[in-house]
């Protein structure tokens, strides 16, 4: 994978939260679309800042909670009725709340096979390698530093208004991201 630009982005960092929540909300409010910020911590109101849409998770997860079901049933209604079909004490063949158990924990598996490897896709994991541990100040971010970094692919994206946009937060530091 080519980079189209030379850089992956640039960084300011800030030494409180409530510095990253106000620089986030004016880089939303600023047309940029392609940001992400970084924390020690969570952060209230980071969410409504960087306006988050929602995800398709929950479909995904809906998805494989339906075709769960539709096999926990299927795997018991072909064994019991069309495979190896038996008559016991007079019931009928497609005794179906004998097959609720299982189609219930198939279901579950399911779902949570589909939330497990949506999630993962969804988030682009694995990802050994990310372009913003490339910045020496970044190692703060686990500690007690804060970080917008806003991407070279955003569609407003200039070097240099970009730079200055970020100066005008009064950011500790801003720094290019190499790839």
């Amino acid at each position: 994978m080519r980079p189209k630009t030379p850089i992956y982005g640039m960084m300011a960092e800030f030494t409180d939260a409530k510095s990253l929540v106000e620089a986030t909300r004016r880089a939303r409010e600023s047309g940029y679309t392609k940001y992400d910020a970084y924390t020690p911590f969570p952060v209230e109101g980071l969410h409504q800042a960087m306006d988050v849409h929602h995800t398709r998770l929950p479909m995904i997860v809906l998805a494989g909670g339906i075709i769960g079901a539709l096999s926990g049933f299927g795997m018991q209604y072909f064994a019991q009725v069309i495979h190896y079909p038996l008559n016991i004490g007079g019931k009928p063949l497609n005794a179906w709340p004998a097959f609720i158990p299982i189609t219930f924990e198939v279901t579950i598996l399911f779902a949570t096979f589909a939330a497990v490897l949506g999630m993962m896709a969804l988030n682009g994991l694995p990802q050994p390698y990310h372009p913003v541990f490339n910045v020496d100040r970044f190692e703060f971010a686990s500690r007690d530093h804060f970080f917008l970094c806003i991407e070279a692919d955003d569609p407003k994206f200039r070097a240099d208004e970009t730079r200055s946009f970020l100066q005008s937060l009064q950011p500790r530091e801003v720094t290019d991201v190499p790839w």
